[in-house]
């Protein structure tokens, strides 16, 4: 039931209280304060009919906010030109318009899971009735723009901005690209699309009526299982669970949605590994559990090896109903990591598995603008260490020969002192018990690994068979006389450098991404290709502007510290506001903090952004920002300590003027 009258949206709503459907709703008291005298959506309706012919520039006028009756539309920024980023656009509906369950509500989870179904929803209804379609191929003079378009959702179940749940209205994120015919204005096409479409859109995609109610539910409440199901799997000290039933393989390369072919099988468990698991809604789900320590899964090629890690590696979110592998789950700090021939690195100890090089080269702080197979595998590892991965997983077809296994024969032609590398193979071992990180991998063509394995699962035509036993069987009676470090070493702490990163092109910030594996960088370009983990372009963005938003802050406390240390008298004002901002940033070194160098550590980043850019937000949208709003709480909670009236008179116009 995706789409049309079924899970997603419904169809035209052909009451007679017309596209509306039911009474007004007044705006929630929570935004009174961004959003005061607003337009009515005739007042819109007519001030695009008057422009229409008019220069592009005259497209700027509409920009406010807008009641379009039971919500309230704003434009927050409208595009200079018609070859510019299109116009960035939000609809505020209040929890009493969408009427959405309140019990849907009432968990952070299945609060995601609304957002992210509200995402889907409006999404299908924009594309199903060609809303994002522009006007194009008919030249520079031809008509041009025209289209609406939100984030879209992949398989994955992400936290997104596409779609917020503020105190008591939902905001939806989107775009509209104002058409145009050269650069004049089409004034009766935008009044068309924002004064049509749109409404039809938001009715059809985010009111609850509009809904298969059923489908709705079961939405959330799987979301709400899947996350369940992976807290409890580490409450339970096990690394991983996958489902009896899922479908792991997947349509093709460029397609996630599942294989739907007659012969794609589902996974059973081995009798050996299989457990039951009780989650809230779902009651008790049965599968394969696996525990801390090291996994290898072998098998013949193309038996399904790297299809189960591929459905691991994404086991760190949640997926839609029906895509096949919702309770395929594992720790939520696993990350993937490979070779990366070519990565740069940045003063990286790597001393774990790369001792001192020729010519007295020292690794304990590792540099270098174009690493080896070894040495990019060798990093990648250790900056996954340094942010608390807790599970690694490793394919041997994407991983350095020669940092993965080191035999018997090449030892002794090629003696220890005269290598530098210790193969990963001597390490895991103390990796799990000295750090308590644990390792699963694909082996398909070394068997040497029997010998520090926990257990070994075999696929054969992707069903999965215990042979732990057999594997130990087998390195008992041909021993490779393995040289196993005694202990895995040291992790040196890093943090970042927030005068190194340098958004600027010129005398402008340029910040966005290419898909998933490409961010541009003021003039760099950062190759996110070998971090696989990352499934949506979206979550490009956020990583991109939340290095933005981390030398933002750095820089912001730097300076509001040297306010406070050089000033010898400060007013109240000056005082309060300065000390407001120190306390309300000093909340993100568990947060933003984190998420930074988990992006310079090249691991998987879960929180997701969505269209637009940080910086080119309104002031009320970013008024609505946890750091704002903690900010102003601080602010406010201090003045009432404040006996100067005077001083807190003239604050107060300065917060309105912020909002």
């Amino acid at each position: 039931g995706y789409g049309g009258g079924g899970g997603y949206g419904g169809s035209r709503p052909s009451s007679a209280g017309g596209r509306y459907g039911g009474e007004s709703a007044r705006v929630p008291t929570m935004l009174e304060g961004f959003i005061s005298g607003d337009t009515p959506k005739s007042s819109l309706a007519s001030k695009l009919t008057s422009i229409d012919g008019a220069g592009y520039g005259a497209y700027k006028d509409i920009e406010g906010t807008f009641d379009y009756g039971s919500y309230t539309f704003i434009v927050d920024k409208v595009q200079t030109d018609p070859f510019a980023p299109p116009t960035k656009c939000r609809v505020l509906v209040p929890f009493n318009t969408a009427q959405v369950p309140v019990d849907l509500l009432s968990t952070p989870s299945r609060s995601r899971a609304v957002c992210d179904f509200l995402t889907r929803s409006f999404y299908h209804i924009v594309k199903g009735e060609g809303f994002d379609q522009s006007n194009a191929g008919q030249g520079w003079s031809g008509p041009k723009g025209g289209d609406l378009k939100i984030d879209k959702p992949g398989q994955h179940v992400l936290d997104r901005t596409s779609v917020a749940k503020l105190q008591d209205c939902f905001e939806v994120r989107f775009t509209v690209a104002l058409p145009a015919r050269g650069r004049s204005v089409l004034g009766h096409q935008a009044k068309e699309i924002l004064c049509d479409n749109l409404p039809y859109a938001v009715e059809s995609g985010l009111f609850h009526k509009s809904f298969n109610a059923a489908v709705f539910r079961q939405h959330v409440l799987s979301v709400e299982d899947q996350d369940y199901l992976r807290n409890e799997i580490v409450k339970r000290g096990l690394v991983a669970f996958i489902r009896d039933g899922a479908i792991l393989p997947r349509a093709s390369g460029i397609d996630d949605r599942p294989m739907t072919d007659k012969g794609v099988v589902p996974f059973k468990s081995p009798d050996s590994l299989r457990v039951t698991i009780n989650v809230p809604n779902a009651g008790p789900i049965t599968g394969c559990a696996i525990d801390k320590g090291i996994t290898l899964i072998v098998g013949g090629g193309f038996h399904g090896k790297s299809t189960l890690l591929e459905a691991l590696q994404v086991g760190v979110y949640s997926k839609i109903p029906g895509d096949g592998r919702e309770f395929v789950t594992i720790n939520p700090n696993s990350v993937k990591v490979r070779a990366e021939d070519g990565r740069s690195v940045q003063n990286v100890d790597i001393r774990p598995f790369i001792g001192e090089l020729p010519f007295g080269k020292k690794t304990n702080s590792f540099t270098t603008s174009d690493a080896s197979g070894s040495t990019s595998q060798a990093a990648n590892i250790v900056e996954s260490l340094e942010v608390g991965a807790e599970v690694l997983l490793i394919d041997e077809d994407t991983s350095a020969t020669n940092f993965m296994i080191r035999d018997e024969r090449m030892q002794m032609l090629v003696n220890k002192e005269k290598e530098p590398i210790t193969p990963f193979i001597h390490k895991v071992k103390a990796l799990y018990e000295d750090i308590g990180v644990s390792t699963i991998m694909v082996i398909g063509g070394s068997g040497d690994y029997f010998d520090v394995a926990d257990r070994v699962l075999m696929m054969d035509n992707y069903s999965m068979r215990d042979v732990s036993q057999e594997a130990k069987e087998i390195a008992r009676s041909f021993s490779r006389g393995l040289q196993n470090s005694q202990a895995f070493g040291q992790i040196t702490r890093r943090f970042p450098l927030p005068d190194t990163f340098d958004a600027s092109r010129g005398d402008r910030e340029k910040v966005g991404a290419s898909g998933t594996e490409t961010i541009r960088f003021g003039n760099e370009e950062i190759d996110l290709g070998g971090v696989e983990q990352l499934v949506e372009t979206s979550q490009t963005r956020a990583i991109a502007e939340a290095i933005c938003l981390f030398t933002f802050i750095h820089m912001t406390v730097l300076c509001a510290r040297l306010i406070l240390s050089t000033c010898q008298c400060l007013s109240v004002f000056s005082f309060v506001v300065v000390s407001a901002m120190l306390t309300a940033f000093s909340h993100f070194p568990s947060s933003i903090f984190t998420l930074c160098p988990l992006y310079l550590s090249r691991t998987c980043v879960t929180n997701v952004g969505a269209t637009g850019s940080l910086f080119e937000m309104s002031c009320r949208s970013l008024m609505r920002s946890s750091i704002t709003k903690a900010c102003v709480r601080s602010l406010l909670s201090q003045l009432e300590t404040w006996q100067d009236r005077e001083s807190l008179s003239l604050l107060q116009p300065s917060i309105a003027f912020d909002q």
